[in-house]
């Protein structure tokens, strides 16, 4: 038995079956580098156990759809977006396209069984309409309840450090060195160190350093000296 299409894009985009439009997605969009480094130099933290105490990195910050709930697109909704995040991919004069991310709180697209693979889904900039955009560049849209955010999304070139607080045994508190690349710890660079406070209340790990105000085996309060690329 011949496969029947839900949605069909005739070549040129001539006539389209229940579609608003014919549309070729772009993919002229490059996301942000950005350097993170926290706590500031010379400021004062509190954190807990299993908390952060220094982070220095390298993260790219892409624009991004956050659909609030799940919407149904085409005929016979041919396409549900789920909710979650959708990040960017291109934009033209009119709209912006997105792809699910990749990331755990990232959007799906789901399609019912005969409709069309899709490409891409596509936000108009002037108005509250959402589309998916199939592998034959036709489109269905609906009106979606969606704001255009900002969100950090590893890549394979992200690479953060981070300090994290073990908690304490006597004099000595114990602090985990972690590194990540594309979000993923490197086990062959992770780290347990333990510093006797009782020597200096000063410690250091690759270029990292901090003062030790108080700690506790529960919290410890510090003074950031410089991060680990020695930055004062």
């Amino acid at each position: 038995m011949k496969k029947q299409n839900w949605l069909v894009c005739v070549p040129a985009c001539g006539v389209a079956l229940s579609l608003s439009a014919c549309v070729a997605p772009t993919y002229n969009y490059a996301p942000k580098a950005t350097a993170i480094s926290r706590p500031a130099v010379g400021s004062v933290t509190t954190a807990s156990v299993g908390d952060e105490m220094v982070n220095q990195g390298v993260v790219y910050e892409r624009e991004a759809l956050l659909l609030h709930k799940d919407a149904n697109i085409g005929l016979f909704n041919a396409y549900t977006l789920r909710h979650g995040y959708f990040v960017k991919q291109g934009e033209n004069k009119n709209s912006d396209f997105y792809q699910p991310s990749p990331t755990p709180d990232g959007g799906r697209v789901d399609k019912a069984a005969l409709a069309d693979p899709y490409k891409s889904v596509q936000a108009y900039k002037t108005d509250s309409r959402l589309c998916v955009v199939t592998v034959f560049n036709a489109s269905a849209c609906t009106k979606a309840s969606f704001d255009r955010v900002v969100k950090s999304v590893a890549t394979d070139d992200s690479f953060q450090q981070t300090l994290i607080y073990s908690g304490k045994v006597g004099q000595k508190i114990k602090l985990g060195y972690r590194e990540f690349s594309a979000n993923v710890a490197r086990p062959a660079y992770s780290n347990d160190v333990d510093y006797d406070l009782s020597e200096s209340t000063t410690v250091g790990y690759k270029g990292a350093r901090l003062e030790v105000i108080e700690a506790t085996n529960d919290h410890v309060t510090y003074r950031l000296i410089s991060n680990f690329n020695g930055s004062h």
